[in-house]
């Protein structure tokens, strides 16, 4: 497959399209990479490509226009299937798998950016807590399907688990860094301390994911932009 029949709209920091990459990766997928800056203005290809949402990751392919990393990478399973499938193939695994990412991005994503970009400390403090309390649901999971020996959620090769929540480990590793906490530690999330090692780990994870410093570096910039969106300004608790 030549790279203009598939295109990625998105930017290298962000988590979401690192899964999209992620997934591209594994299934050998050849592509395009269209740069957009997450720091400045929306760009123009993202506001026509994603007009309701005005996000990305946009996935371009055989004339259609893929929105939302979710729906990508479930896109990006069927479409190729005859290489290494990363979602479950039962189906009640499949949509347990389905539900815990749906649950991460609804509720432990506007944690980590409050966690991340909150003035208030009240406010920082309660976010870094729903965190804490979010990673202790995901730890009984882990410690049940990482049983068995398990190095990741789809055993042997990454699933689609590992896909979704694998690139957030980075920014929970810069809130824990700026905060001086610990999200992950072996008394309350030890599955999910050795899970993140073994996604570490992974050769396509290697090959692509940015380097911590920076990242940190980003973030450090990414924090006023945040801070300075009006959609943004009531999660992270600034009134004036």
């Amino acid at each position: 497959m030549g790279k203009s029949e598939v295109k990625l709209l998105g930017a290298w920091p962000s988590p979401f399209m690192l899964r999209v990459r992620i997934a591209l990766h594994l299934k050998s997928i050849n592509y395009e990479f269209i740069e957009v800056d997450l720091l400045g203005p929306k760009s123009e290809l993202v506001l026509k490509s994603n007009p309701i949402y005005k996000k990305i990751p946009v996935l371009f392919h055989d004339g259609n226009t893929i929105l939302e990393s979710q729906t990508i990478l479930q896109y990006i399973d069927e479409v190729w299937p005859n290489a290494p499938s990363f979602l479950p193939s039962d189906a009640a695994q499949r949509a347990d798998s389905r539900f815990w990412v749906a649950y991460f991005d609804d509720k432990l994503v506007p944690a980590l950016i409050v966690a991340l970009a909150a003035k208030s400390k009240d406010t920082k403090n309660a976010a870094i807590a729903e965190l804490e309390q979010g990673l202790v649901h995901l730890e009984e999971v882990a410690s049940t399907k990482l049983s068995k020996g398990k190095a990741l959620f789809g055993g042997e090769n990454l699933g689609y688990m590992d896909i979704a929540l694998g690139p957030f480990l980075v920014w929970i590793g810069i809130i824990e860094k700026l905060n001086g906490v610990k999200l992950l530690n072996e008394t309350n999330t030890p599955s999910l301390l050795r899970w993140a090692d073994s996604f570490f780990s992974h050769a396509v994870v290697k090959t692509i994911f940015p380097e911590a410093e920076k990242l940190i570096e980003f973030a450090m910039k990414l924090i006023p932009v945040l801070r300075a969106r009006p959609e943004l300004r009531l999660l992270l608790g600034i009134s004036d």
